[in-house]
């Protein structure tokens, strides 16, 4: 299929370095004046969002394969060192642009709209008056501030809230002379703080809690004299490292370990841009941070807490307009879901269709005198999760609750010890997966007596039991009574709640057993009919393109002549339009008002097409070390669906595209003089309308 050598490290591009594009695509949505102005400011902070946890989570791994000198590398064969400086070089860019956005169009858009975040610059004698009250009644009394000398060493700062350091001169009361305090902005306090238009005269204002504390930071050293107060943020290592050989209790060991993520290692600081250099410079030594570390920004270190606005301001014609989810004519004609799921599959395509239906198969389960058992998998629920009360209220009435928790799911950790511990309370049976492998995948079974038989009732997704998600997100979800599909979820279940080996699965694909070697018969099936000069066609819909051997394969097929479509909205590892290597692979990425979560693999397979939906990404992780669902869709209205809304439309789509290069940036796609087509957009007209 070609003697190309496709090891060679120039065919792979650093993963940090595309997802760190991907969040440039986002910050693009900012900037986009065809998206409703309150939105723009969402994708922003979302933006400011995303690059603390790719700071958290993604350059600290970086800092620490640096700090023990790992010579481990991946397919691009960067050094750890050479990773670091091209994502600090890149991630400084990126700081620059989300506050020039906020700073040059958002700012302005939003004033000629009349909502202003004002400055001191602009505050009036009347809104003077109104700051001085809102601090000596609300902020000032839970204000602490530290002098640092010998008896007031500096404070334990916590990971990415918002503090100030103050420069001083003078002596205090005790006539100590100290030169620097550090002020926490309590946690308790909005960042965004709203001000009635009496005392601004506009409909919409707002002063941020950073200026209030700074308009009046004299009144917390009285006697001496501020000399200079700015803002600063540090962001900290946000990995949790539990050793799963070590501990015999898991969700003891997470508890225990749960409280020093507040305290890790600094990786990032983010300073005010007029502070001096010398501050700076101490603060970074105190952070055993070095100059790349450091980010100076024009505009509130915390960014992202300007979402707050969206909540504060009634303006419907600035954000996206709202829709009705989708209810499928055969579920509202039911009242029996498990009646209807045996007369045909039904797929629910959120958020353009309800997850009601997904709460409801729970809630008719809990209260069915028929259903004998109910088991499922989570990974994020969400707080108040109606899921997790269906399956509380069924534990109460003593049906057979099993739970699979995944308590490693990040930054949710707490959420899912505390929802543990609830379900266990009333009576399920909660168990936490297996060892060394997060358990990711997205399933559900009800088991139910009728007559003298049981069935099993099924529900499989791409996404997360999350309502709040579902309706942010797009993600599918399968209800089916198929024998088969049932069988093989079954036993899933007794792997993850039980020992023995794996059985032979019917029609499910699994990780890590079956689901990358599946994949890539499939793609090299696809070669070998293309070889064959047969028609031969893939397409992939995904989070992110990483494994290397699934990316070879892929390589090697559009060698063979293979017509290649992938839809990767995150990272791609994958270079297109390589000649000899990928001139048949074409990339491109969605962003737009709905994050594309969906997983969809489809192959033409000599007309006997297949299709599938996943849990899992093509990443080494969801292919090795985590327990993944990839299921098939059979029926043809299912299929039809999946095909036209899911993946065609998405290839179609000219607004919402971004076409990958071969050098790993992408081009934004622009309708010209084609007819707009959004694939979003049209799921909405159709689903919703």
């Amino acid at each position: 299929m070609g003697s190309t050598n496709l090891n060679r490290p120039e065919l792979y591009i650093n993963r940090e370095l595309s997802l760190l594009e991907f969040n440039r695509r986002v910050i693009a949505q900012a900037s986009d004046e065809t998206v409703p102005l309150l939105e723009r400011l969402r994708f922003l902070c979302i933006a400011s969002t995303n690059l603390d946890e790719f700071f958290e989570i993604r350059v600290s791994g970086i800092k620490q394969q640096i700090k023990y000198g790992s010579v481990q590398s991946g397919p691009d064969n960067l050094s750890a060192t050479e990773v670091f400086n091209r994502v600090n070089q890149v991630a400084h860019e990126l700081v620059q642009e989300q506050y020039r956005v906020l700073n040059d169009l958002i700012t302005p858009a939003l004033a000629k709209q009349k909502i202003r975040v004002l400055r001191r610059d602009d505050w009036i004698p009347s809104i003077d008056r109104w700051v001085k009250r809102y601090f000596n009644s609300n902020v000032l009394p839970v204000l602490s501030p530290i002098g640092l000398d010998p008896s007031h060493p500096f404070p334990r700062v916590l990971n990415k809230n918002l503090y100030f350091i103050i420069s001083l001169e003078g002596k205090d009361a005790f006539g100590r002379e100290t030169d620097l305090a550090i002020v926490q902005a309590p946690r308790s306090l909005p960042r965004v703080v709203p001000v009635t238009s009496e005392h601004t005269g506009g409909p919409n204002d707002f002063i941020l809690l950073s200026s209030i504390i700074d308009a009046h930071v004299n009144d917390l050293f009285p006697g001496m004299k501020v000399t200079g107060c700015y803002q600063f943020k540090v962001t900290r290592d946000g990995d949790l490292f539990v050793d799963s050989e070590e501990v015999d209790d898991l969700l003891r060991a997470l508890e225990g370990e749960l409280p020093s993520r507040r305290f890790s290692d600094a990786v990032r600081l983010e300073v005010d841009d007029n502070c001096p250099e010398a501050l700076s410079a101490f603060l970074l030594q105190k952070f055993d941070l070095h100059e790349s570390d450091l980010y100076k920004v024009n505009g509130p270190v915390n960014l992202h807490r300007l979402d707050a606005i969206l909540d504060l301001v009634n303006r419907p014609e600035l954000v996206y307009p709202g829709f009705t989810p989708d209810i499928p004519p055969r579920l509202q004609k039911s009242e029996n879901i498990f009646d209807t799921m045996r007369n045909g599959d039904i797929l629910l395509y959120h958020p353009f269709q309800s997850f009601a239906p997904v709460v409801d198969f729970l809630k008719q389960a809990a209260n069915d005198p028929n259903v004998l058992s109910i088991k499922q998998t989570l990974y994020r629920t969400g707080v108040d999760s109606a899921i997790v009360e269906a399956l509380k209220d069924a534990a109460r009435i003593g049906k057979e609750v099993t739970v699979v928790i995944e308590l490693l799911a990040r930054f949710d950790e707490e959420t899912n010890i505390e929802m543990a511990n609830d379900l266990q309370e009333v009576g399920a049976h909660v168990v936490y997966g297996i060892v060394g492998f997060k358990t990711h995948a997205k399933m559900c079974m009800v088991v139910r007596r009728e007559g003298r038989t049981l069935r099993r009732y099924v529900h499989l997704g791409t996404g997360n039991y999350h309502s709040r998600t579902a309706r942010i997100y797009t993600d599918y979800g399968l209800f089916t009574c198929d024998k088969d599909i049932g069988l093989d979820v079954n036993r899933l279940f007794l792997q993850l709640t039980g020992l023995g080996k794996a059985g032979k699965l019917k029609k499910l694909l699994q990780s890590p057993f079956t689901l990358l070697k599946r994949m890539l018969d499939l793609i090299d099936r696809e070669a070998r009919y293309a070889l064959d000069k047969k028609p031969a066609r893939i397409i992939l819909k995904m989070n992110a393109l990483v494994d290397p051997d699934l990316i070879r394969a892929l390589y090697a097929a559009s060698q063979a002549g293979v017509k290649i479509d992938l839809i990767i909205r995150g990272i791609c590892c994958l270079r297109p339009g390589i000649k000899g290597v990928s001139e048949n692979i074409h990339v491109r990425s969605i962003v737009g008002r709905f994050l594309e979560h969906s997983r969809v693999f489809y192959f033409y397979h000599g007309g006997d097409e297949l299709l599938f939906c996943s849990s899992a990404d093509w990443m080494p992780r969801n292919m090795h070390n985590r327990v993944e669902t990839c299921f098939p869709i059979d029926e043809k209205r299912p299929r039809d669906q999946v095909m036209t809304y899911g993946l065609n439309n998405y290839l179609a789509d000219n607004c919402q595209a971004w076409i990958m290069q071969g050098d790993g940036t992408y081009k934004r796609q622009k309708p010209g003089n084609s007819k707009p087509k959004s694939a979003q957009q049209i799921a909405l007209e159709y689903f919703c309308e």
